[in-house]
């Protein structure tokens, strides 16, 4: 089993990239942010700490869960706060990745275990994972993406933009990069060359694996 870290720019159009090995590899894709959000909730390792942490804020729901858009708010407007939270969070998500990546290598069913993570650099992945993607699209692909599709406006756009890695950084650090300015065709056919020889099924499911 190869383990493959994926990152790239808001808007890239990961998720997509994702799907599709999803449905035409033996994969299990992993998602950094649904597994954070996993963790905080009522029952994840991460709750009690939160209550502590935002004990006085009105960030907790009746039912108890989070009120994400009001926690939003409150780590938007304290930073102190807003790096509590990642402290505790980022180091909860990397050992359960740590913990799921040990259970498949011993379990042995998949030919690839892949993690799509925004901070996946910034997090050092790169100690866990045997290869990292980098999806590149190009700055003006994104924000017609993004204003298509989640309705950001120029400015939260370029906020965005402005935080995050540049593309200089994101090659430095990814053994492969996949070109996702195109159309879906051409990506595919990107990502089918780079896993061609990758484990004994890389051209796609076999029987047994349907």
């Amino acid at each position: 089993m190869e383990f493959i870290g994926i990152t790239g720019g808001v808007g890239a159009g990961k998720t997509a990239i994702l799907s599709y090995l999803e449905e035409n590899y033996n994969v299990r894709t992993m998602l950094a942010d649904r597994i954070a959000e996993e963790l905080m909730e009522p029952g994840g390792v991460c709750y009690e700490k939160l209550q502590e942490i935002f004990a006085g804020d009105a960030v907790f729901l009746a039912d108890g869960h989070i009120d994400r858009p009001a926690m939003a708010a409150v780590l938007f407007a304290d930073p102190a706060k807003r790096d509590r939270v990642n402290g505790l969070v980022h180091p909860a998500v990397k050992q359960y990745v740590l913990e799921q990546y040990r259970m498949e290598k011993q379990r042995g069913e998949l030919d690839f275990l892949i993690l799509e993570a925004a901070l996946l650099i910034e997090e050092h992945y790169d100690e866990i994972c045997d290869e990292l993607w980098y999806i590149y699209t190009s700055r003006e692909v994104r924000r017609q993406r993004l204003m298509a599709n989640r309705g950001y406006s120029n400015e939260k756009i370029d906020r965005i933009f402005a935080s995050q890695l540049s593309e200089e950084e994101y090659r430095r650090h990814c053994a492969v990069e996949i070109d996702n300015s195109g159309t879906t065709e051409e990506t595919i056919a990107q990502v089918r060359r780079v896993l061609e020889g990758k484990g004994e099924h890389a051209d796609g499911r076999c029987e047994e694996c349907k």
